[in-house]
């Protein structure tokens, strides 16, 4: 499905000169795995066929995804803003519950896998707020690897 078909609605936010698609359609991988740097599978805990690190708690809590960034070397931070040397993950949480999690791209802008659809690029975090994945509920950082 198109972005383009389910926009409006589900990311009223997301406007047309902000993103760009960055990839077709695949269901390969899913965003968790994306923010990961993985595009051969799709992340998510307690769901047969897709992966999960055993480094990482089996719960769908939001702290279950923190730990499972906390994992790869991230760290909480306070701010969305780039910051030179560190590579950042946004987790979106609805009610509570993991939703999303998007990564910063080196220039500053960020990047999404949105379920089975495309990846963007997108210029805010706040774009992607909303009915689908609700809003950001955790900041990550780890330092960039050269």
């Amino acid at each position: 499905m198109p972005l383009e078909s389910y926009k409006a609605a589900l990311l009223p936010y997301l406007n047309r000169d902000e993103y760009r698609v960055t990839s077709p359609e695949s269901d390969r991988y899913n965003c968790i795995a994306w923010a990961a740097g993985d595009t051969t599978r799709r992340w998510w805990p307690a769901v047969p066929d897709y992966y999960w690190p055993l480094e990482a708690p089996p719960g769908e809590a939001l702290e279950s995804f923190q730990a499972l960034f906390a994992a790869l070397g991230y760290q909480e931070c306070p701010t969305a803003d780039l910051e030179p040397g560190y590579e950042k993950v946004a987790l979106f949480a609805k009610d509570g519950w993991p939703t999303h999690a998007a990564r910063q791209l080196p220039n500053g802008p960020w990047s999404s896998k949105l379920g089975r659809w495309e990846d963007i690029e997108h210029q805010t975090l706040q774009a992607l707020a909303g009915p689908l994945y609700g809003g950001v509920a955790r900041l990550l950082r780890r330092p960039r690897s050269s």
